[in-house]
């Protein structure tokens, strides 16, 4: 049974990976808070659902359109020092939020240009954090710290919304900003720990840099199919805005029970976290990755056939657990693969994938239940999410016969 369990062994033997992980918990968890407060303050100021939507739009935005740029930069640079900088910059950002919030009559365009600046600070930071574990930890124990990093990120994602509404009515959304601001601190505490990480040979710069990023994507089978298989699953068969629709139709449009969806998917993502030693041991990551990603269109299809809401909730909850599976496989894959000058860009790559396919895959739902129905939907974005996955498996071999340990 213990062989089931989350590996914690990267965080015993790596002082330094500990330290990074205590602060990218704290930090995704003031993330959190922030994304809390902004949409309450910018619902308090306009009452739009239009320009609560541009949050969302605001976050994605920088980190698609910088992100390759800023990918070259951190193959070029000590990313160490790099990721201070973006730290830095993030932090200064929060304290702005902080400021504008006791500011009467603050533009709610200025709130949304704050948080598109720091966004653009991530799209620096996240691919530099990217390059850090293949460095602090040996090979196989890869997996096991990319599994830690996913339990820190659904815990935030968990937690942080109810934190965050509970701080907004105790001190208001200064106070809930002010909080994320500190929580900065604990990402120093994880970065300072950190030795120079030089890559092993910079990057050409500009668009050089990112076009040999783009040939090495286009050229390395395995993580040109982990890729794709990332995108089959998330622009083929993404649920989250067709949740609305399904909650009218099996819950008689509860408001109560909307949040029920998302939180069964993260019920089911901590849980094959908490277990994630049953996959992360594994020596294939691939097919791991493969079967993870099949299961999720599986599952979602399962939840557009069932009537039974409590069963359908159960469908969700499987899907989490299928997310975790193949996002972490997929990391596993990828990086092992990908030579250490790379990795920037390559990261900066699959931070874009991870944010712009979510997004593609809601527009996709929206527009094919629009004219049917959710359950077609559900079930064609399903079905064609795991047919998708099929057709990479046929056609990327190394991805089913890599193996960590030989």
């Amino acid at each position: 049974m213990r062989a089931q369990l989350l590996d914690a062994t990267p965080l015993r033997s790596s002082p330094q990976f500990r330290r990074l992980w205590i602060g990218r918990t704290c930090s995704v968890l003031g993330a959190q808070l922030t994304l809390v407060a902004v949409l309450f303050q910018v619902w308090e100021r306009t009452g739009s659902t239009v320009w609560t939507g541009t949050v969302g739009l605001a976050q994605a935005l920088p980190i698609v359109v910088f992100g390759l740029f800023a990918g070259t930069l951190v193959d070029r640079v000590d990313r160490r020092r790099f990721y201070l900088v973006m730290t830095v910059a993030q932090a200064a950002c929060s304290v702005l939020l902080v400021v504008q919030s006791a500011v009467p009559g603050f533009p709610v365009g200025g709130v949304l240009a704050i948080l598109a600046v720091q966004s653009g600070f991530v799209a620096g930071s996240g691919p530099a954090s990217r390059t850090f574990i293949p460095r602090l930890l040996p090979r196989e124990q890869l997996a096991a710290g990319l599994a830690l990093n996913r339990i820190s990120f659904q815990g935030g994602m968990l937690l942080g919304p109810a934190i965050g509404g509970v701080l907004i009515g105790w001190v208001g959304v200064t106070g809930c900003y002010a909080v994320d601001a500190v929580t900065f601190a604990c990402a120093f505490y994880g970065a300072f720990g950190l030795p120079a990480m030089q890559p092993d040979d910079a990057a050409r710069p500009g668009l050089r840099g990112i076009a040999d990023g783009l040939a090495f994507l286009v050229r390395t089978p395995a993580v040109r199919g982990a890729l794709l298989t990332d995108l089959a699953a998330t622009v083929l068969s993404m649920p989250t805005s067709l949740f609305p629709l399904v909650n009218a139709e099996r819950f008689g449009g509860n408001p109560r029970t909307l949040g029920l969806f998302l939180t069964a998917i993260a019920v089911g993502g901590v849980a094959a976290s908490v277990f994630s030693g049953a996959f992360t041991r594994l020596p294939r990551p691939g097919v791991v990755m493969l079967v993870g990603s099949a299961a999720w269109g599986l599952a979602l299809t399962l939840f557009g056939l069932t009537t039974n809401p409590w069963l359908g909730l159960g469908f969700l909850a499987l899907a989490g657990a299928a997310d975790t599976v193949s996002v972490v496989s997929r990391s596993t894959v990828v990086q092992l693969h990908t030579p250490d000058e790379l990795l920037g860009r390559v990261g900066a790559a699959e931070q874009i994938v991870g944010h712009a396919g979510p997004d593609l895959g809601n527009l996709r739902a929206g527009l094919v239940a629009a004219p049917t129905s959710a359950l077609a939907s559900l079930v064609s974005g399903g079905l064609l999410c795991v047919a998708a996955v099929a057709a990479v498996a046929v056609t990327t071999p190394s991805l089913h016969r890599f193996a960590v340990r030989g």
